[in-house]
């Protein structure tokens, strides 16, 4: 059977497993020739990409003359074929890119050109020979020397290139990286912002540390924890939701300037910013403030702007940021009170915040806020709720912003302002409306910090399925003694949305959390 033609519409009418058996015949008739169809005595000296920049400017050849007297050796996945009387032109792609090969029965012999007709799309070859360019342009391998590699037995999907069933894409990543080779690009990126992360922080004295993913106590984030359980300890655990408290130790045992780039897990519903397992970058820093950290901020996204080759002015799903530094600040308060349509003074006053409240109803609103809002014993408690339902939707869209003076009953790992004890410094970091950042100067008070934990401990007892467990450990900590010390942490996954232009977590997510379906697929 001949190699099939991309241009074959007949192919796709017929039943996968038919196909899948005729590819499995091959693989026999291969070994029956010789040939083993999953070779691993593969060498590849230069990649496709190196291949191509040997020449930059060449120009179509009469008779398909070698560029050079050189033979070069190109291996990867047959991508598409297209015949013509004794010859293919074949595309392959390794990691690097692309490049068109000539197999012919001339260049060949009679005995490989067979044994090559039996490759097809989605297989691995290796061809070898001399470099040329045809009339149309395109830098082409003639193939003097070709093997097999690897074959496919599960052929690519008709329609395969630009495959857009978002379901399939994120099940099947591996075919969603075969068929649309702008997805490779993106968590190319995200391995450049990764690497780009640690530079900043290694250049500035940082220490790169790893801390334990399961914790006998809840703590260092407000969420919902994933639970396990230790058979040979016969201990309850859960899966971190943060590595903070962990983080913080090490800063009162000396390692005055400390980060960690990790996995935390949130059981939380899933959406279009969040995935329950996701990467966060927390970095801690000795003699800091929260003020110092933003100015670290906004270095950090411009450096990293900078290594992407974008410039202070990106543009996020049509809307247009501007990174130029400083960015603008806005408080809690404030963003409430625009967001309500009433003055900052009413915001300040906690009985002129209940009776808004009340006459609009909001605390009986059968949501989250509505539930947030019953819940809250405090003035700061309900400025928290309103800001999270409501405040945020006002902030600009085109400026990074920094909200600043949360209440300190939303912030129990968070130092007390000198100015105004009832809030704390600390700020969260917005872009196009959706958090990236969150940092403050920490709380470094022992017993503030176990009256704090009480608190959360009563939180929880009232209902609360997010607030915080008791640490004494951590207390006991913080009564060695931590430095003045600011902490912040930034959201990977959003990070490389942001800066990849992509719409959706799952996008940048290489195997996001999907319900199995019925093939067993996750």
């Amino acid at each position: 059977m001949p190699a099939p033609d991309d241009k074959t519409p007949e192919k796709a009418q017929v039943p996968i497993e038919r196909l899948m058996a005729e590819r499995v015949a091959k693989v026999e008739e291969l070994r029956q020739a010789g040939c083993n169809p999953y070779a691993n005595d593969v060498r590849v000296p230069l990649s496709i990409r190196q291949v191509r920049e040997r020449f930059p400017d060449a120009t179509p050849q009469p008779d398909l003359q070698p560029l050079a007297d050189e033979s070069f050796r190109v291996v990867g996945r047959i991508v598409a074929l297209r015949s013509f009387g004794g010859g293919t032109f074949v595309k392959v792609r390794d990691r690097s890119g692309e490049i068109q090969v000539l197999a012919g029965k001339n260049s060949l012999g009679a005995e490989t050109y067979a044994i090559f007709r039996k490759l097809e799309r989605g297989d691995f070859m290796l061809a070898a020979g001399p470099v040329t360019v045809t009339k149309t342009g395109e830098l082409t391998v003639v193939a003097n020397e070709l093997k097999p590699v690897t074959k496919a037995i599960r052929p690519l999907p008709e329609k395969w290139h630009g495959l857009s069933d978002v379901e399939a894409r994120y099940r099947q990543r591996y075919l969603d990286l075969i068929a649309n080779p702008e997805v490779a690009e993106v968590f190319r990126a995200r391995s450049r912002v990764l690497a780009g992360l640690r530079r900043f922080l290694d250049d500035r004295g940082f220490l790169e540390v790893e801390t334990p993913l399961m914790h006998s106590v809840l703590g260092g984030a407000a969420a919902r924890p994933f639970r396990t359980h230790h058979n040979a300890l016969d201990l309850d655990l859960y899966l971190r939701i943060a590595p903070e408290l962990f983080l913080k130790r090490l800063v009162v045992g000396g390692f005055e300037r400390v980060y960690e780039i990790g996995r935390n897990f949130r059981n939380e519903g899933l959406s279009r910013q969040h995935n329950p397992e996701f990467t966060m970058l927390e970095l801690y820093q000795a003699y800091a403030t929260f003020e110092d950290m933003m100015a670290t901020t906004e270095e950090l996204f411009l450096g990293l702007l900078h290594d992407l080759g974008r410039g202070e002015k990106i543009t996020y799903q049509g809307q247009e940021v501007d990174f130029t530094r400083p960015w603008p600040r806005i408080t809690v308060r404030a963003a409430v009170a625009e967001a309500l349509g009433v003055e900052v003074g009413v915001v300040r006053d906690p009985e002129a915040l209940v009776t808004v409240i009340a006459e609009r109803e909001l605390d009986r609103k059968d949501d989250e806020m509505g539930a947030a809002l019953r819940r809250a014993e405090s003035h700061g408690e309900r400025l928290g709720a309103l800001f999270d339902y409501f405040g945020e939707h006002v902030l600009p869209a085109d400026r990074p912003v920094f909200v600043v003076e949360y209440p300190s009953e939303t912030s129990p790992l968070a130092r007390r302002g000198d100015r105004d004890p009832a809030f704390v410094d600390r700020f969260e970091l917005f872009i196009v409306g959706r958090e990236h950042a969150n940092a403050f100067s920490e709380l470094n008070d022992p017993a503030d910090q176990r009256e704090r934990f009480r608190r959360q401990v009563e939180r929880k007892a009232k209902g609360d399925p997010e607030a915080m467990e008791y640490d004494e450990d951590y207390c006991r900590a913080l009564e060695f003694g931590m430095p003045p010390t600011a902490g912040e942490g930034i959201g990977v996954d959003r990070l490389v949305m942001l800066l990849c232009d992509q719409a959706s977590i799952r996008d940048v997510i290489l195997f996001p959390l999907m319900r199995p379906d019925g093939g067993g697929q996750r």
